[in-house]
């Protein structure tokens, strides 16, 4: 078994903001398990939000070389168990080294990932496509660029209310707010009844992570579900998101894979949240890892490909919001030539 990274610049196509960030750029380190002929990919990008970096993905995965190609485990979920003592400060690494290796493994046994899971792709959730902060001028704009049936809006400015009224009168599609921990619950709950009658479905992470007593007022008084993503990043956090969320979003790069992102997911539906996957602006290897946990979503927001204008590799394709695999075993993805 040999380990080998594929780093790439991925040029988003607008700027993209959020509450806290801001880049045209988007680092990746593609993860690749090769063995022979056959071989599997998986992807987590860098972020400085969370101090991860292309370089420190690499060292941690490094570190764990020799386990990873002694080719020691049959299965994705066993070598994720075996390397997460050395990996488990940095879930980045580890997510892309699982990602891969359950594309690895599902084409050794030359079927699909989603059948691996026993999984059926009959009735899956549309994903919506991300409007980030920028002029109202620019974000109508960029809707209108690209006509989709749910826009998530990236929000957490001083008009707020104004964006999604705006947008609002360009698109009759369904929306989802974002704020990433940069509205009060006071703002939340007077907001929720505006956005409601906008046409928004749900508030996504309205407060920041460690404001609980902010979010037990928002569970309870907001007219709107809200869903969870600073607040839930690994697997001990979903109990803990219980009675202050409806709904979780899971990213598989900040809780260490596709492994682990199933086991937050069986917890979330035994404790009645919503459960989404979100992608943090990865290229086709990314979103096609995600695209195998669309049976087992009630929500999901996997657009990262279709920010980018420079996709090193292939994958799921989308039409309208509509998820198509492509006819390959795995999880679909392949680096272009």
């Amino acid at each position: 078994m040999q380990l080998l990274f594929h780093p790439f610049d991925l040029q988003l196509r607008h700027t993209f903001t959020i509450a806290h960030d801001s880049r045209d750029i988007q680092p990746t380190l593609i993860v690749e398990l090769r063995d022979g002929e056959l071989s599997g990919l998986g992807e987590a990008t860098s972020n400085p939000y969370y101090g991860i970096t292309i370089e420190n993905m690499i060292e941690s995965l490094g570190t764990a070389k020799a386990i990873i190609e002694s080719g020691a485990y049959n299965s994705a979920e066993e070598l994720w168990n075996l390397v997460y003592p050395a990996l488990k400060s940095n879930s980045f690494a580890q997510c892309a080294l699982d990602e891969a290796a359950h594309d690895f493994f599902s084409k050794k046994k030359n079927q699909r990932l989603y059948d691996i899971w026993g999984l059926h792709i009959d009735n899956i959730p549309l994903t919506n496509f991300t409007i980030g902060i920028d002029t109202i001028e620019k974000m109508v704009s960029k809707m209108k660029e690209l006509p989709w049936p749910i826009y998530k809006i990236k929000l957490g400015t001083n008009e707020d209310l104004r964006i999604v009224e705006e947008l609002r009168k360009n698109t009759n599609a369904l929306f989802r707010v974002d704020a990433n921990c940069a509205w009060t619950a006071e703002q939340t709950i007077a907001f929720a009844p505006e956005l409601k009658k906008l046409g928004v479905e749900f508030i996504e992470q309205p407060l920041a992570a460690d404001d609980i007593d902010g979010m037990t007022r928002v569970f309870a008084e907001s007219v709107l579900p809200v869903i969870a993503d600073e607040s839930c990043i690994v697997e001990s956090d979903v109990k803990s998101c219980q009675g202050l969320f409806h709904g979780i979003n899971i990213k598989l790069t900040k809780c260490g894979g596709p492994t682990a992102a199933k086991r937050m997911i069986t917890e979330a539906k035994s404790l009645g949240m919503k459960t989404m996957i979100g992608c943090m602006t990865e290229s086709s290897v990314g979103i096609s890892s995600i695209a195998h946990f669309l049976p087992l979503l009630d929500y999901v927001d996997m657009d990262g490909s279709l920010l980018i204008s420079n996709d090193p590799a292939s994958g799921v394709t989308f039409d309208y919001g509509r998820i198509t695999f492509p006819d390959r075993n795995g999880s679909g993805a392949m680096l272009k030539a």
